[in-house]
C-alpha cells in the first residue's frame, strides 16, 4: 500500500494536505496505461487555516474522510462504525496538534 498525497500553502497562509491510499497492484495497473477506472480513490486529508482573529494565532483546521463502505446502505451505519470514524478523526486531529506542538484545550 502506498500513499499519495499533495500539499500546498496559499497566500492566505493556509495549508492543505490531501492523501489517497493506493495499493501496488493497482498503481502497476495505472503505470502501464491499463484501464483505471475501477480503482478506488478516496482522498482524504485536512486544512489549516487562520482564523481570522486579531489576537494573535489562532488557526482553524478541516478534517475530511473519504471512506469505503461495502454492503451498507448510509442509513444502516452501525453504531461500531460511527464509533470507528470519530476514534479515526479524534486520533488525527490529536496528531496533527502534537506535530505541531498546539496545547490540548481539554
Amino acid at each position: 500500500m502506498l500513499i499519495l498525497q499533495e500539499s500546498c500553502i496559499d497566500s492566505s497562509s493556509a495549508a492543505l494536505v490531501i492523501y489517497t491510499p493506493v495499493d501496488l497492484p493497482a498503481l502497476n495497473i495505472a503505470m502501464s496505461g491499463q484501464d483505471t477506472s475501477y480503482i478506488p480513490i478516496l482522498p482524504s486529508g485536512f486544512a489549516i487555516s487562520p482564523d481570522g482573529s486579531s489576537k494573535g494565532g489562532g488557526s482553524l483546521i478541516t478534517v475530511g474522510f473519504q471512506i469505503m463502505v461495502s454492503g451498507l446502505q448510509p442509513a444502516k451505519l452501525n453504531m461500531e462504525s460511527m464509533e470507528t470514524v470519530n476514534n479515526l478523526i479524534n486520533t488525527t486531529v490529536h496528531q496533527i496538534k502534537t506535530t505541531l506542538n498546539c496545547p490540548s484545550t481539554a
